[in-house]
C-alpha cells in the first residue's frame, strides 16, 4: 500500500474536512493556519465541499462549518452493521441495571471506534465520549478487552504502531507491563482501565469476538473513580461476563 495518498486533492478534501469537524465553525483565515493552506487553494476546496453539500457557510459571519450530510453517512453505516441489534438490548440493559454510562466499540487497527454509547439516566455525571470518537487499544478497558482475544503477534503489532504515550500518571508505557496486564484480562475475563486514558475515570470491560471467534469487539461500564471502588468492580465484572454471555446466545 502506498504511503502518499495518490491523488492528492482527495487527500486535502478529507484533510479539510477533518479539521473542520475538530474546529467546528471557523473562519478562512483560521483555517488557511491550521491547514497550511493558501487562501485561493483552500477556498477552491471549501467551495467544491459546499458544492456536494459537507460544509456549509454562515452567510453573516462567513464562517465554514460541516453540513448535516455526513451525520446522515454515519447513521446508514450505523443501520448496516447487524451487531448492534444484537447487542443493544443487553446493553440498554447493563446500563439500566447498574446504573452507569456502558460503551460498545469495534477494533479499527491500533483504536476502537465508540458505535453505540447507552448513558445512564440515573446519573448526572456525563462521560465525554462519543459514538464515532476513537481511544487507543493500548490505555483502555475496551482495548485491553480487545487484545485479550489475540494472538502475541497481533498484540505486539498493535503495540508497535501506536504512538505510546502517558496520558496521566497511570497510563501504562511499558510493554512488558502491558503484557501483564492482558495475561490478567485473560484470567479474570474481563479488563480494566484504571486512570489510563482520563484521571478521575475508571472502566472494565469485556472482550466480544465477531462470528468468526476473532477479536473485534468490546463493551464496558465507564464511571467516576469515587464510585468505582475495587469491590464495586468485582460486583460489576460478574454482571459484565453474564451479559456477554446472552449476547453470543443471540449472536
Amino acid at each position: 500500500m502506498e504511503n502518499k495518498n495518490p491523488i492528492q486533492v482527495a487527500d486535502r478534501l478529507f484533510l479539510v474536512l477533518e479539521t473542520l469537524a475538530d474546529t467546528g465553525s471557523v473562519t478562512l483565515a483560521d483555517l488557511c493556519r491550521q491547514l497550511d493552506l493558501n487562501k485561493s487553494t483552500l477556498h477552491r476546496l471549501l467551495s467544491s465541499l459546499i458544492y456536494m453539500g459537507y460544509v456549509k457557510q454562515d452567510g453573516e459571519t462567513g464562517k465554514y462549518s460541516l453540513s448535516l450530510k455526513l451525520l446522515g453517512l454515519s447513521n446508514k453505516l450505523l443501520v448496516h452493521m447487524d451487531i448492534l441489534d444484537a447487542v443493544r438490548p443487553s446493553l440498554k440493559v447493563l446500563a439500566q441495571e447498574t446504573g452507569e454510562t456502558v460503551h460498545f466499540v469495534q477494533l479499527d487497527g491500533v483504536e476502537a471506534v465508540y458505535i453505540y454509547k447507552e448513558e445512564s439516566t440515573q446519573n448526572s455525571v456525563r462521560m465525554v465520549s462519543k459514538v464515532g470518537s476513537r481511544i487507543p487499544l493500548y490505555c483502555s478497558g475496551v482495548g485491553k478487552a480487545i487484545a485479550a482475544d489475540m494472538d502475541q503477534s497481533q498484540i505486539q503489532s498493535i503495540w508497535e504502531h501506536s504512538t505510546i504515550r502517558k496520558l496521566t500518571p497511570h497510563t501504562i508505557i511499558d510493554y512488558t507491563q502491558f503484557l501483564e496486564k492482558i495475561k490478567e484480562a485473560r484470567e479474570k475475563g474481563y479488563a480494566l482501565d484504571d486512570e489510563e486514558n482520563e484521571l478521575g475515570v475508571r472502566c472494565i470491560a469485556v472482550g466480544l469476538p465477531d462470528y468468526r471467534g476473532r477479536a473485534k469487539y468490546a463493551f464496558s461500564i465507564s464511571a467516576p473513580a469515587s464510585r468505582m471502588t475495587d469491590q464495586r468492580l468485582e460486583e460489576l465484572a460478574q454482571i459484565l461476563l453474564k451479559t456477554k454471555q446472552e449476547i453470543l446466545k443471540n449472536m
